[in-house]
């Protein structure tokens, strides 16, 4: 054996974008209120896209919230580039709010309807943990045109208020909003279960090419494994606040080895030939 395949077999493996250990937490009072994250663990390592899913219930948005940093658990360790994001103060997590950006499901109660779209979007720019980073008002001006042209929107549609779009350009407004500070990570939940059919292929194909040309890392929360399967390259199953079965995508629809994959898969829509 070469003197670099011994270098290589040893070599430290790359410390993840975001990492969850032995995650506990209830609702209610502590220890004694439901528990929806049980011992919980995972990595997400650079450049992977993983699907959280299992029922409802089964605690994938409580999961969502903590790896944020938008929900404290009662024990475990949250980890983004290696540094606890646990205990630190608002001013000191200005790496996890640029570099980390949340979606959530339904743009009609994540938007402020009172609101333009221009100040939706640009909103996080104006938060004073990332003081210095929007930049001029020009700069800003750039910002928002881009995004908007990114995400399919007219910036000449900016002065608008949110109830004048439909749902799926409010999603697309939402993503605009994600995506202004230049992400490495994006949290998404469930992201089109709120829309019409008709719109849910037009924001996936969205979310897909804008992850493939920003290169994000994602975690991307569902109930439909369809959904799943079109955006990632890993999976993690969970039921019960625990994850109970993970890996490669394709792995795991090849041969799901819990019980709650292979029910999970068995409610997948088949077309009949």
């Amino acid at each position: 054996m070469s003197d670099s395949a011994v270098a290589d077999s040893t070599a430290p493996e790359p410390v993840p974008e975001l990492e969850a250990s032995h995650l506990s937490l209830h609702l209610g009072r502590s220890r004694g209120g439901l528990q929806v994250l049980d011992d919980l663990s995972l990595k997400v390592r650079t450049g992977r896209r993983i699907g959280l899913v299992g029922e409802s219930g089964s605690g994938k948005s409580t999961l969502l919230r903590v790896l944020a940093g938008l929900q404290r658990p009662d024990s475990g360790q949250v980890r983004f580039r290696g540094r606890s994001i646990l205990g630190r103060r608002p001013g000191q997590l200005a790496d996890l709010r640029a570099d980390v950006a949340l979606v959530l499901q339904d743009p009609r109660s994540s938007l402020d309807p009172r609101m333009s779209v221009a100040r939706t979007i640009t909103e996080p720019l104006r938060s004073p943990v990332l003081s210095g980073a929007a930049g001029s008002r020009e700069q800003v001006r750039q910002r928002l045109v881009q995004v908007m042209t990114e995400v399919g929107l007219d910036p000449a549609t900016a002065g608008r208020f949110p109830h004048e779009f439909s749902g799926g350009q409010r999603q697309r407004i939402a993503i605009a909003r994600a995506l202004v500070t230049r992400p490495d990570v994006l949290l998404a939940d469930e992201p089109v279960s709120a829309l019409d059919v008709s719109v849910r292929a037009q924001v996936l194909n969205l979310l897909t090419e804008l992850v493939s040309a920003r290169n994000l890392t994602m975690v991307f929360v569902s109930h439909d494994l369809t959904v799943v399967r079109h955006l990632c390259d890993e999976v993690a199953v969970m039921q019960h606040g625990a994850i109970v079965e993970s890996g490669d995508l394709a792995r795991v629809y090849a041969d799901p080895q819990h019980r709650v994959t292979r029910e999970l898969l068995a409610a997948v829509p088949r077309i009949r030939t």
